[in-house]
């Protein structure tokens, strides 16, 4: 086996470390790409290199080669990062003694133009959810898939919540308070914070738990969600995966333009036309201080119509 044909190998391994941590399908899709760019400046500088024999001096040059490729800083960026990550987990598997990408700096991040769901779709997805549950079908398990992705809809949307912490999202988390539901959002290393969920909230979660109960009991337990196929439940709680191919799958059957992310940016300028200050919008995102929301309120200012977000009408929840 040549350098090249064991780098890949490794690789392998790196991303299917990323998978068993529940790494979502687009996420481990991009890592793979990122890494195929520096196999491809490996093969192009045609040096039988191996992966402790990248040093300093090789790094530059692979800086410098990722300059020369895109024009772009926020590519640049993500594949260095990509690359850190991987020497991250050579180092820890003992591969390399060091990480020499962390010697180069990082080029600053720039924030892409908001490309939300737009209102319509979102309307649109609703309406098709909605139907799914209140049809005169005896099909508990169609109407209690058709609640669960109701409900991930109103997280993302209502609260801003990541698939990552979807995927992580347990009963404990929904809390309940005077004025209805808030979500309680945890990371391992800063305070944890709770986000107010919608008033639409609440009548999807409460039939969502009425018809678990009647179905599974054993699903009212830890998670919040399940993973199930057309047929049966299969088992509690949801991957990051998961989710993507419930977004896929919507996205086909209401012929929409649909994504975790940018239902997550439609929630952003939902909570801007609701005169959320940016300071707490910030803090429900989970991001730091010096995130930018100019990018939003620009796009918000100049097409007020077009970016007019709103709850879900209460006409779609009786």
């Amino acid at each position: 086996m040549n350098e090249i044909e064991n780098i890949r190998k490794i690789e392998r391994e790196f991303l299917g470390d990323l998978d068993s941590k529940g790494k979502s399908f687009n996420t481990i899709k991009n890592y793979r790409t990122d890494l195929e760019c520096f196999n491809e400046f490996l093969i192009k500088k045609q040096q039988n290199l191996g992966l402790s024999d990248f040093n300093l001096t090789k790094v530059m040059e692979y800086s410098h080669y990722l300059d020369n490729k895109y024009t772009s800083d926020n590519s640049r960026r993500r594949r260095v990062q990509a690359l850190r990550l991987f020497f991250d987990y050579l180092v820890k598997k003992n591969f390399v003694g060091e990480n020499p990408i962390r010697k180069i700096p990082v080029s600053p991040k720039f924030l892409d133009i908001p490309k939300p769901t737009s209102y319509g779709d979102l309307i649109k997805l609703v309406s098709h959810l909605r139907a799914m549950c209140t049809n005169d079908k005896e099909d508990n398990l169609e109407k209690l898939l058709a609640l669960r992705n109701l409900l991930i809809v109103c997280l993302i949307y209502g609260a801003g919540l990541k698939v990552s912490e979807i995927s992580e999202l347990t009963r404990a988390q929904i809390l309940s308070d005077k004025d209805g539901y808030r979500v309680l959002i945890q990371h391992p290393k800063r305070d944890s914070y709770s986000v107010p969920l919608p008033s639409f909230f609440q009548e999807y979660y409460n039939n969502y738990n009425r018809i678990i109960e009647k179905l599974d009991s054993n699903l009212a337990t830890e998670k919040f969600f399940f993973n199930a196929n057309a047929y049966r439940i299969l088992a509690e709680g949801i991957s990051a995966r998961g989710v993507e191919l419930i977004f896929k799958e919507l996205r086909k059957k209401c012929e929409i333009q649909l994504t975790p992310k940018s239902l997550r940016q439609s929630c952003i300028f939902r909570w801007l036309n609701q005169k959320v200050s940016p300071t707490t919008i910030k803090e429900w995102m989970g991001v730091t201080p010096g995130y930018s929301l100019k990018a939003y309120t620009d796009l918000l200012n100049q097409h007020p119509i077009e970016y007019a977000f709103d709850d879900i009408p209460s006409s779609l929840l009786q």
